[in-house]
């Protein structure tokens, strides 16, 4: 049975030198979505997709990621995940990458292949990453992150340091994964990315600001933009 939603997040807390990283979040993220986590450096965006993957322990509060509390082992197959840190070997060739990640996420040599063009890595198959651009460093990952067709896809500021045209290029792919069935959670500290999203989860100091479809945030903030949009929120929210 296919669960309602691939995460779902019931006043999970998570605590740090006695102080909410996380506090009291409550939201849902339905299948085969694009969803933008969105909030400033120090909002707590990586420790909540740190406890989405199951390797960060939350004090309160119930997560559920694909029907199944975040963290079980069965999980670990059908969670794809991209720290903010390149998690490849610049000594080894864009296929010798792949194919030694391979191995733990048990797929095939066509998977390989099939992922290398998906991610437009095709001339550059027996490149040293090492050599690469980072753009195109970020689609190794990328692509470590796609072996044995994972469900969920968890991206932790995958365009950070990249140039607009590269930006625009991962986010064509990732909007093209989401179309093709997968979800994906990307964060992203840079405001005009959340434009590309389905959804949005809008992080300040922990807290959830928001989480619905841009469309709706902008028609409930009368705003033109999710930048503004946030700044509203934030100055109400002082304001009270």
């Amino acid at each position: 049975m296919t669960p309602q939603f691939s995460i779902q997040s019931e006043g999970v807390t998570v605590d740090k030198n006695h102080k909410h990283v996380l506090d009291n979040l409550t939201f849902a993220v339905s299948p085969g979505s694009l969803t933008g986590l969105i909030g400033p450096s120090g909002s707590g965006k990586t420790t909540l997709m740190r406890a989405i993957v199951g390797v960060q322990k939350i004090n309160d509060g119930k997560l559920e990621v694909l029907g199944r509390a975040a963290g079980n082992p069965g999980l670990r197959s059908k969670i794809g995940y991209v720290t903010q840190s390149p998690a490849i070997y610049e000594d080894l060739t864009v296929f010798q990458n792949l194919s030694y990640f391979a191995i733990l996420a048990r797929a095939s040599r066509p998977q390989i292949d099939e992922i290398i063009a998906q991610v437009q890595l095709t001339k550059k198959h027996n490149q040293l990453v090492g050599t690469l651009s980072g753009g195109e460093q970020a689609r190794v990952s990328l692509a470590v992150a796609l072996l044995g067709s994972p469900q969920l896809l968890v991206l932790d500021e995958p365009t950070v340091g990249l140039d607009p045209l590269l930006r625009q290029e991962l986010w064509h792919l990732f909007g093209s994964l989401a179309r093709a069935g997968k979800t994906l959670l990307v964060s992203s500290h840079v405001m005009d990315e959340a434009e590309k999203c389905d959804s949005l989860l809008l992080l300040r100091e922990g807290k959830l600001l928001w989480h619905d479809s841009r469309e709706r945030l902008l028609q409930q903030t009368n705003t033109q933009s999710v930048e503004a949009a946030f700044m509203k929120m934030i100055t109400s929210e002082e304001a009270t």
